[in-house]
């Protein structure tokens, strides 16, 4: 078959593709709650690709897809359609990748042409749509990629209404590490009844157990003369992938400015930079061109890249998610990895007083 081409250099399905694939392909709603790592793009991505062929979508030149991928930040939403696009290459399925941060020409051009499957930030896509760029009442596969992160960024009223834009005889998926309240409301409203869920380890909120995690308490002062240390011992050869996690954007680029005057081949990430340096920066850490990379939250959830050995988070995240997701970039694709967390010590008049996360 065509369509499972993608999967030609697999051992064996990762457990949510076994256990996902059955239930999605025979037409059911599903929630899906597994890892950051764990092969969830394809588990809902293969039965998009047999949906669309099995629909015959004609109406994709019409600007109509069949199936919509919402994700809750950019960086997400390239990875999935880079997936998407690879694997519906060898069976004609067209995706295209719509998100905010750029210029919306390329974005009018990809749908002139028609489009299969869209993979969409929801504040773009909405924009798309007012403008009458994009239809969605032929999308009858809807899938809410990290749902979790979706509500807690606010885009909930967002996504309520572009879903009501979509046939309501829909084939609906959910896909979340974890699964709180919030997103449970969201799935009885918008699933049809007694939808199948898969769960792959805990649907609480769980570390990567393929991660061997360190958390050292410091000293603010000392950090950055400590990180370059760590740096000499874990990218000794200048060529293995680090992923360096600071919290704020004047911090990524400090840091970047600090590696790059001691000669380090590195680059940042965040949100003061534009979508184009962002996406070069993210190609070169891929290729292996800048093995460094620093970055905000913006890629905490973005990078799916199965080798990167080491990440050091400098900064402390600001909730324990954040914590996951970040050292959920190593340890990915059944490979081991390695997450070295700086926890700094506050020092006030009065001496050594608590401990903050930073």
């Amino acid at each position: 078959m065509e369509v499972m081409k993608c999967c030609n250099n697999f051992v064996k399905p990762s457990p949510i593709q076994a256990h996902a694939w059955p239930f999605l392909l025979d037409g059911r709603d599903l929630i899906g709650i597994a890892a950051t790592g764990s092969g969830n793009t394809l588990a809902f991505g293969v039965p998009a690709l047999v949906h669309v062929l099995n629909r015959n979508n004609k109406a994709s030149n019409q600007n109509h897809p069949a199936c919509l991928v919402l994700s809750p930040t950019r960086e997400l939403a390239q990875q999935i359609a880079e997936v998407l696009v690879d694997a519906g290459d060898s069976c004609g399925v067209r995706t295209a990748c719509l998100y905010g941060g750029t210029s919306k020409k390329p974005q009018y051009h990809a749908l002139k042409m028609g489009v299969d499957i869209i993979v969409a930030t929801p504040g773009r896509l909405q924009d798309l749509v007012q403008e009458g760029r994009c239809s969605l009442h032929n999308v009858s596969f809807v899938v809410l990629d990290e749902a979790d992160r979706v509500l807690d960024l606010g885009f909930e009223e967002a996504v309520r209404a572009l879903i009501n834009q979509t046939k309501k005889s829909r084939q609906t998926i959910m896909f979340s590490a974890t699964w709180p309240a919030a997103v449970d409301r969201l799935a009885e409203e918008y699933m049809r009844k007694d939808p199948i869920k898969v769960t792959v380890g805990s649907q609480d909120l769980a570390a990567n157990h393929a991660v061997t995690q360190v958390v050292e308490v410091i000293d603010s002062l000392l950090r950055d003369a400590h990180l370059i240390e760590l740096l000499k011992e874990y990218h000794k050869s200048g060529r293995n992938r680090v992923l360096v996690f600071v919290l704020y954007k004047k911090e990524a680029i400090r840091v970047e400015s600090m590696f790059q005057r001691r000669g380090w081949n590195a680059l940042a990430v965040h949100g003061d930079k534009g979508q184009s340096d962002r996406n070069k920066a993210v190609t070169a850490f891929k290729d292996g061109s800048c093995p460094l990379l620093i970055a905000t939250d913006v890629a905490a959830r973005g990078l799916d890249i199965t080798d990167v050995e080491y990440v050091i988070n400098y900064s402390f995240p600001l909730t324990t998610e954040d914590y996951v997701h970040r050292i959920g970039r190593t340890g990915r694709a059944g490979k081991s990895g390695f997450a070295h967390t700086f926890f700094l010590l506050i020092q006030t008049r009065q001496g050594l007083e608590s401990l903050s996360m930073c």
